[in-house]
């Protein structure tokens, strides 16, 4: 796939392994890791090579989140007018939230393998993946508390659907770190392994199922998964009738199940 600055994107049977790649810099995320995680995101979407995602960060640690030379540059747009100033911020949030909304939005499922720091803008991050899987080195902290500043990138919206209320909330308040077997208690990550190589097999290990069953099916699971985010019961079941009143007519029913009889493996087309 194409080279990014930022970014690391290899495709092999029908897995896309977006890897963040500047572990000199903690896989902070600059300039170009914002722009270029919408063209990844969207190219994965359009490409029905690609049917799972899994998503990680080079070297020690997944990422210590925003660069703050990125931060140091935005503060140099400033000028002396309060409502300029707020219309600027308002839209650099705005960019940097569609980064990961491109991520959330994505209709292949996206796994998140993580090592040593997710930190800050990172748990927005790995808060807009379908799941998460940590080593047991990770440690986790919303630090935007620290920095004098609300999070403003998904994770006071995500998260509690996550995790639930009550302990995102002391997260958030308090910013204190939270290592992997208490990441595993709360809910935030699936499963925890002993180190980051075992951690990146086991979670292709997972991809790989994934990308075995239907891309038709895994796309109306994510689908119908997340719009029940935003609306009531009998929305969603209304919503999966109709929309399976046209998948139900895909060749993957009939594969399916040709193969659950005759006792063998499936193979779907893209």
């Amino acid at each position: 796939m194409s080279d990014y600055q930022s970014f690391v994107v290899k495709l092999s049977d029908h897995i896309a392994h977006v890897q963040i790649n500047r572990p000199e810099k903690v896989n902070a995320m600059d300039a170009a890791f914002w722009s270029e995680i919408i063209e990844i995101f969207q190219g994965i979407d359009e490409n029905d090579e690609v049917r799972v995602v899994v998503l990680s960060g080079a070297g020690k640690h997944f990422s210590s989140g925003i660069d703050l030379t990125l931060l140091a540059s935005v503060a140099n747009e400033l000028g002396k007018d309060a409502g300029r100033n707020a219309r600027t911020l308002r839209r650099k949030i705005q960019q940097l939230q569609a980064s990961f909304t491109a991520v959330d939005q994505c209709r292949k499922p996206v796994l998140a393998a993580i090592q040593g720091y997710c930190l800050g803008g990172a748990i927005d991050l790995v808060s807009a993946c379908d799941m998460r899987y940590c080593a047991e080195d990770a440690k986790f902290a919303i630090r935007e508390i620290d920095m004098g500043m609300a999070a403003d990138v998904g994770t006071l919206q995500r998260l509690p659907r996550i995790i639930g209320d009550g302990i995102m909330r002391e997260l958030a308040y308090t910013g204190r770190t939270v290592e992997a077997a208490e990441a595993r208690e709360i809910g935030l990550v699936n499963r925890v392994f002993a180190d980051s190589a075992k951690l990146l097999e086991g979670v292709l290990g997972i991809a790989a199922q994934i990308a075995s069953k239907s891309p038709i099916a895994i796309t109306g699971t994510k689908e119908m998964i997340s719009y029940m985010r935003d609306h009531r019961v009998d929305d969603g079941l209304e919503h999966v009738a109709i929309w399976n009143a046209a998948m139900l007519q895909s060749a993957d029913l009939n594969t399916a199940m040709v193969a659950q009889m005759s006792k063998q493996k499936p193979v779907f087309d893209n």
